[in-house]
């Protein structure tokens, strides 16, 4: 059976301002990107129907997509072909009841439709903004109970913090909406980014060993635990694309996004800010 080997890869080398640096200002970036999304729309990334209200129609039409989009009474918000097939798209409307125009000569069958209402997208906002803002302070709180120390505590809490806002970042430049599934892939990145980090400190923290050997251990479970996990992900958003599921799709890349970005967040700028604690600020 094959099997999966961590690399010796030699943390010790670096000083901290190397490592620190690059999750740093990837972290600054994605900020800027996400600050700006929210200044010109109000959201941090391009909302879902769950959000905001509206319709999505599943359409199969041999026609192009401004045919299609001319075929309809009202005008879609967007048109995107989805799987792999080359006459499926989804249309996406803010009306809640389109119709395919009597006048229109383009044949469109509508093959699935979901709709939701603005009513009912304000309170779905506010549960997702509710349930990410308590899942984070939630978090926040066991880690500080859990070590009792402000600076291992808030390389965990800033890890999770960038783990979230970086894939949300990478969500605007990649046209992935905002929906009840990628919120849910980012609550999930919260439970994954802590698992890693814990464990990364509890292996320093807690364990007998010189700095860089804990170091070393935490990254051969660490690591592996989620190299494997981006793995299945990658996996599961290659099958999801091939058969058309676009929610399992944009959940399987936020999660690709948000483990990758939890790999140099763990094992750089926590690496960083653990051994600042330890040495306080002597690099050895």
């Amino acid at each position: 059976m094959p099997s999966f080997e961590v690399p010796d890869v030699d943390l010790s080398q670096y000083s901290m301002r190397q490592l620190a640096v690059p999750p740093l200002v990837l972290l600054v970036v994605a900020l800027a990107v996400v600050g700006g999304s929210l200044a010109l729309t109000g959201w941090p990334a391009d909302p879902g129907i769950e959000l905001t209200g509206g319709t999505e129609l599943v359409v199969e039409s041999d026609a192009s997509q401004s045919e299609i989009a001319g075929a309809f009474t009202e005008q879609p918000d967007s048109i995107r072909s989805i799987g792999t097939a080359d006459d499926q798209y989804l249309v996406t409307f803010q009306a809640e009841d389109p119709t395919i125009s009597e006048d229109s000569d383009v044949q469109v069958e509508v093959v699935q439709s979901q709709s939701s209402s603005a009513a009912f997208a304000e309170s779905t906002q506010q549960l997702a903004v509710v349930g990410v803002a308590v899942a984070f302070l939630g978090m926040s709180a066991v880690v500080f109970l859990l070590f009792r120390t402000f600076v291992p505590s808030i390389a965990v809490v800033l890890s999770a913090f960038s783990d979230i806002v970086v894939p949300v970042a990478l969500m605007n430049l990649f046209g992935i909406e905002l929906s009840l599934g990628t919120i849910a892939a980012l609550l999930m990145l919260i439970g994954y980014s802590v698992d890693s980090d814990i464990l990364l400190n509890n292996h320093v923290l807690r364990r007998s060993g010189s700095f860089w050997e804990s170091v070393h251990r935490a990254m051969r479970t660490g690591v592996t635990m989620t190299v494997t996990s981006i793995a299945a992900m990658a996996v599961m958003t290659v099958v999801a694309y091939v058969f058309g599921i676009e929610l399992l799709t944009d959940i399987g890349v936020v999660l690709v996004f948000g483990l990758t970005t939890d790999l140099v967040n763990t094992y750089m700028m926590n690496v960083s800010l653990l051994r600042w604690y330890k040495f306080e600020g002597v690099a050895r």
